[in-house]
């Protein structure tokens, strides 16, 4: 499973694993892919500037990414502390209002209340850039389309490329026109923010745009060997997966105790109809896992989400009490709709073994159709 984009990184296999978890990241890596660290919850530079410090050490000299958050369009820049001012009084009483019908407890006194993910601000975002560059990322990747043109030349001038999500070919060619390396063409399935194009549709068209232009990596909703084929049959360089590593036993966050966490056992447990696209995570439509808090906030009588970034300040604490009270019946967790296939907690080298297993499989019975 080789193209040339493969080839370009030096890695085994044309499979970007984007995740949260450096965990995570550094085995996808390890085991052939290239793993793709989410910055977004690093509210301190020196947490991410160490986490990544770990990746150095623990990815066997192998290559990895790093993944930011860097909107167009911020509404405000602050600390937690001025935004949290612009959060309308009625929006809290909503969230606080739905966390006692969901029966959900106040934090207990050893878990630390973070004041929102402030990533999702530009000026953040930046830091995250900045400390990465320090260290040997193979990629930059921004999750909300082209980042400013000086960080794209910041990251040229140290040899990185740069790779930026499209929900629609007009973003793509854009994103290229702003000189990105890469385009990410995710599907209306993905987990997370996405467009309204569903994959089978919008991989082609945007491959067909770009040309030689860019490479292109298919995202949304590839859970398999066969999706892998599928992408590079419809002229991917590559695939983007999210989701799926969500479920593997690398990924510790938010991990209970003993087993799978609130949030594993809700993913195990969905099926591919059981996820809803709202603003009520980050304040940007979204694909999140199906649950009652997300029923909650459909109902007339809720509030409409606010703009990026006050939406994840106003609901970062109740994420946080959601994961510690152990409920999978109420938690908020971005996912595909490839979360159906995602049914037991597996090592990420396996997972990788099955992907290289059931590619091959696919490719070879397109030549027993030939």
């Amino acid at each position: 499973m080789q193209t040339s984009l493969s080839r370009k990184f030096g890695i085994e296999y044309p499979i970007f694993g984007f995740t949260p978890s450096e965990h995570v990241a550094a085995a996808i890596s390890r085991a052939g892919g290239l793993g793709v660290l989410g910055c977004v919850r690093f509210n301190d530079p020196e947490e991410l500037d160490a986490v990544l410090t770990w990746m150095d050490e623990n990815t066997d000299g192998k290559p990895y990414g790093v993944d930011v958050v860097m909107p167009a369009k911020v509404p405000t820049e602050g600390t937690a502390v001025d935004l949290d001012k612009l959060i309308p009084p009625e929006h809290r009483a909503f969230v606080d209002r739905t966390l006692d019908e969901l029966g959900v407890p106040p934090l207990s006194g050893d878990i630390a209340e973070a004041g929102g993910v402030l990533g999702w601000l530009h000026s953040v975002a930046r830091s995250h850039v900045e400390v990465a560059l320090a260290h040997r990322p193979a990629l930059i990747a921004n999750a909300l389309g082209s980042p400013p043109k000086d960080v794209i030349d910041l990251a040229h001038e140290k040899g990185v490329p740069v790779a930026a999500l499209a929900g629609a070919v007009e973003h793509a060619k854009r994103h290229v026109e702003n000189g990105v390396d890469i385009v990410i063409a995710q599907g209306y399935e993905a987990g997370g923010h996405t467009g309204e194009i569903a994959s089978m549709v919008l991989w082609p068209e945007i491959v067909d745009a770009l040309g030689d232009s860019a490479a292109v990596l298919a995202a949304g909703g590839v859970g398999s060997g066969r999706q892998v084929a599928a992408a590079l049959a419809l002229g991917a360089s590559g695939v983007w997966m999210g989701s799926y590593w969500l479920t593997t036993s690398e990924y510790k966050l938010g991990a209970a105790a003993h087993g799978p966490s609130s949030i594993q056992r809700a993913l195990l447990g969905a099926s591919s109809a059981d996820t809803v696209r709202s603003r009520i995570y980050s304040g940007k439509p979204a694909r999140l896992l199906k649950t009652k808090w997300t029923e909650a906030w459909s109902k007339p009588e809720a509030p409409e989400p606010l703009p990026m970034p006050l939406q994840n300040i106003l609901v970062n604490e109740a994420h946080q009490r959601m994961s510690a009270a152990d409920d999978p019946e109420a938690v908020a967790m971005p996912v595909g709709q490839v979360v159906g296939r995602m049914n037991e907690i597996r090592p990420v080298g396996e997972v990788m073994a099955e992907l290289v297993q059931g590619y091959d499989e696919a490719v070879d019975r397109l030549n027993e159709a030939r």
